[in-house]
C-alpha cells in the first residue's frame, strides 16, 4: 500500500519501521520542523526525520500542514492512505481527504478516554490501571473518529511515563500493522466512540510537573512517575529547583508534618535517599537531578549537600 507517514518523536519510530518492514511503500514522510533541543539548544531533526533520511524517503516539514502548495505536494505523492502517529498538529479535512483511503491515527490511550496530546502521562498521573493504544479513522476533530482496533495494557505499579511510552510505541506499531492488514482484507469493523465517556489529556506544562505535596503519597508518587522525563517532576529546595525520580510512597508515614517537609535523610550508602512528607503519608525520593547536572541516586547527591530533616521542598 502506498502510504504517507506523519510523525515526529521517538514514539512514532517503531511504527514507521514496522510499516517499512511489512513492505508498505512509504512514499513520503511529514514531520515537524527541526527544533532546538538539549542543553546546548542545537537545532536537531526529529527522530522520524532521521529514520526517513536513512531510508531515502522524501520528507516535508511545514510549520503548519495547510495551504495549496502543501496539499499539492501531498497529491504528487499519490498516497492510498495517510498514517499518523504522534505528529503533533491537528490535520484539516482538505489534508485528511488527499489519500483515496483517507487517514488513520494511532493514539496512545483507550479512546474515548484521554483524547489529546499527553495521554500516557495523564493515565499514570490520574491513577488509571490500564492504558493502551487505539487506531482510529481520522475526522476533522481531535481523536474523535471511529475506532478500528484497540489493545489494552496494564500500567505497572512503578512504571514511569518514559517506560510506558516505550512499551506502547512497540505495541502500537504491531497494532497498526495488524490493522492495515485486516483493512486490506476487508475485515475491519468501524466502531463509533461513546461521546459520554470522553476525557482529555492536555498538552503538558512545567507547572503540571511541579510536585504537589498536599496530595497523598500515592498521588505524589504517580505525579513524579508520570512526568519523569517531560517536563520532569520538580520541586524547590533552598531556592534551587531539583527534578525528582523513583518515588516510593509510605502510607501513614507523614508523622503529622507539614507537606514537603524532609522527614529523614538516609546514610549515603542507603538506597532509599530522602523521605518527604505529603498529606498524611510520605514518599521516599530515590533519584534526583539537580539543575545543570546529570540524574543520580539521591544517596550520591546527599554526599555533597547538608540536607537535614525539617527542611522543606516547595
Amino acid at each position: 500500500m502506498k502510504l504517507v507517514f506523519w510523525g515526529t518523536p521517538e514514539f512514532a519510530v517503531p511504527s514507521l519501521r514496522a510499516l517499512l518492514g511489512e513492505a508498505h511503500d512509504v512514499v513520503g514522510v511529514v514531520t515537524q520542523p527541526d527544533r532546538p533541543a538539549g542543553r546546548g539548544r542545537a537545532v536537531r531533526p526529529s527522530a522520524v526525520k532521521r529514520l526517513a533520511e536513512e531510508e531515502g524517503i522524501p520528507v516535508l516539514q511545514p510549520e503548519k500542514p495547510v495551504g495549496d502548495t502543501f496539499v499539492a505536494r501531498l497529491r504528487e505523492w499519490a498516497p492510498e492512505l495517510s498514517v499518523v502517529v504522534a505528529y503533533g498538529q491537528i490535520l484539516r479535512r482538505e489534508v485528511l481527504d488527499v489519500p483515496a483511503g483517507g487517514s488513520v491515527n494511532l493514539h496512545a490511550s483507550l479512546l474515548p478516554e484521554l483524547r489529546g496530546a499527553a495521554p500516557i502521562q495523564w493515565a499514570i498521573a490520574r491513577g488509571y490501571e490500564f492504558s493502551g493504544v487505539t487506531v482510529i479513522r481520522m475526522v476533522a476533530a481531535m481523536d474523535a473518529g471511529p475506532m478500528l482496533m484497540q489493545v489494552a495494557e496494564p500500567i505497572g505499579s512503578e512504571e514511569t511515563g518514559t517506560e510506558l511510552s516505550l512499551r506502547l510505541s512497540e505495541i502500537g506499531a504491531e497494532t497498526l500493522v495488524e490493522t492495515l492488514a485486516l483493512a486490506e482484507a476487508g475485515g475491519i469493523e468501524e466502531i463509533e466512540q461513546d461521546e459520554t465517556r470522553v476525557t482529555f489529556a492536555p498538552r503538558l506544562t512545567p507547572e503540571d510537573a511541579h510536585v504537589d505535596w498536599s496530595r497523598d503519597g500515592m498521588q505524589v508518587a504517580r505525579q513524579i512517575r508520570a512526568f519523569d522525563a517531560v517536563p520532569g517532576a520538580w520541586a524547590v529546595l533552598d531556592g534551587r529547583r531539583i527534578k525528582l525520580f523513583r518515588p516510593l510512597p509510605v502510607e501513614n508515614g507523614g508523622n503529622g508534618q507539614e507537606p514537603g517537609t524532609v522527614l529523614a535523610v538516609e546514610p549515603a550508602d542507603a538506597a532509599e535517599g530522602m523521605l518527604v512528607a505529603c498529606s498524611g503519608d510520605a514518599v521516599w525520593i530515590r533519584e534526583v537531578q539537580p539543575s545543570g547536572r546529570a540524574r543520580m541516586t539521591t544517596a550520591a547527591w546527599l554526599r555533597g549537600r547538608s540536607v537535614r530533616p525539617g527542611q522543606r521542598l516547595v
